[in-house]
């Protein structure tokens, strides 16, 4: 499953190569520094871009996480899971940009 990026994403990347490789290495860095699966991380990111509203983050956590063999409703599950932390709206927002994503790529994703 090929995630298609955001061109605004692609433009920053093309226009400072330098600063995204940077943060492409504290990417690495960090999923080297524990021993937290790939999977794992993804969800606490995902739950983390969803407490602070980044629409973007969510839908790159989600895009990451399908690509790495999460399905569609652990993704819901843990945006479900932080509804006592974050609050309902913030889930909510979540959700849908979740399914953003989930319809780029078709009615298996979309499942319940």
């Amino acid at each position: 499953m090929a995630a298609k990026k955001p061109s605004s994403y692609l433009k920053l990347k093309n226009d400072y190569p330098k600063y995204f490789a940077a943060i492409e290495a504290l990417g690495e860095a960090v999923r080297d520094a524990g021993p937290l699966p790939q999977k794992t991380l993804h969800l606490v990111q995902l739950a983390a871009a969803a407490a602070s509203r980044s629409e973007g983050a969510v839908h790159s956590h989600v895009r990451r996480g399908l690509a790495c063999g999460l399905k569609p409703e652990e993704i819901r599950h843990a945006l479900l899971s932080v509804t006592s932390t974050i609050g309902f709206p913030n889930v909510a927002a979540a959700m849908s940009w979740a399914d953003d994503v989930f319809n780029e790529f078709g009615p298996k994703s979309r499942k319940r």
